[in-house]
């Protein structure tokens, strides 16, 4: 048995799940204005200089400020009603690929990402993969969230919990693949024998290079159900890892 752990944000849709419902959530009364264009602003340097575990607990205790008092029950009803028109049309082309790729080669395919499970879980479904590893907020005996983190899916903490799941499910590490954006990911792409920088980070980007990972760019985001899928993709993709590999070796024999 193997398995293939997806980073979310960046790495299988274009931006912040979080960021891609602000407007919603804002239209519902949940979100200011300003915090809604503080968050876009935060995304567009995310998504140009990355973040370190400085800056993402940063976002953390943010996020966390924001959200607490909201109803769980709530935001579940939000995500439900909205991912489909919101959320899905930012699904990378490639990334759908090679999930399918996975899932045709009898590998478990998990989502692993540090928003929230209210939005990951739905996510993952949608998808149609095994499950999702995610952040969880403490919710109060009425249903809403108190502003604490009991899980915070990032980091440490991101590589923790693959190597917990894989011990659960009888599933070796070596053989396993994980996608990321993020230098904050490297503890999970360290841990497994397969590892792929995806539109990376300044700072990935040298990691991935100084350990030989192959380099993917995804660029085409689509809905996952107007896409036609067929095997001829998987092909294409087994391809392209092996060049990047390869690639990748030789650059760093000329270093």
């Amino acid at each position: 048995m193997r398995a293939a752990f997806f980073d979310l944000d960046k790495t299988v849709i274009a931006k912040s799940s979080l960021i891609a419902l602000g407007p919603e959530l804002h239209a519902r009364g949940m979100l200011r204005r300003r915090t809604l264009v503080w968050g876009v602003f935060s995304h567009l340097l995310f998504m140009r200089f990355g973040a370190d575990d400085e800056k993402l607990n940063k976002i953390r205790e943010s996020v966390l400020r924001v959200t607490k008092g909201w109803d769980r029950d709530e935001v579940r009803t939000m995500v439900a009603e909205t991912i489909n028109e919101v959320v899905e049309p930012l699904i990378y082309d490639e990334a759908l690929e090679l999930i399918d790729h996975h899932l045709s080669e009898g590998d478990e395919v998990w989502l692993v990402s540090m928003a929230p499970q209210e939005i990951v879980e739905p996510f993952a479904e949608l998808l149609g993969i095994t499950g999702a590893i995610s952040s969880k907020a403490e919710i109060d005996e009425n249903g809403k969230f108190t502003g604490k983190m009991v899980f915070f899916a990032q980091g440490e903490n991101k590589a923790l919990a693959v190597r917990e799941l894989c011990e659960q499910r009888g599933i070796d590490l070596a053989d396993c693949f994980a996608y990321s954006d993020s230098e904050t990911d490297v503890p999970m792409l360290r841990q497994v024998g397969h590892a792929y920088a995806v539109n990376p980070d300044r700072q990935l980007a040298k990691v991935a290079h100084e350990c030989e990972w192959p380099i993917l760019s995804f660029t085409h985001p689509v809905r996952a159900h107007d896409r036609s899928r067929s095997h001829t993709p998987f092909i294409i993709s087994a391809i392209v890892f092996s060049v990047a590999a390869v690639l990748g070796r030789m650059r760093m024999r000329r270093i």
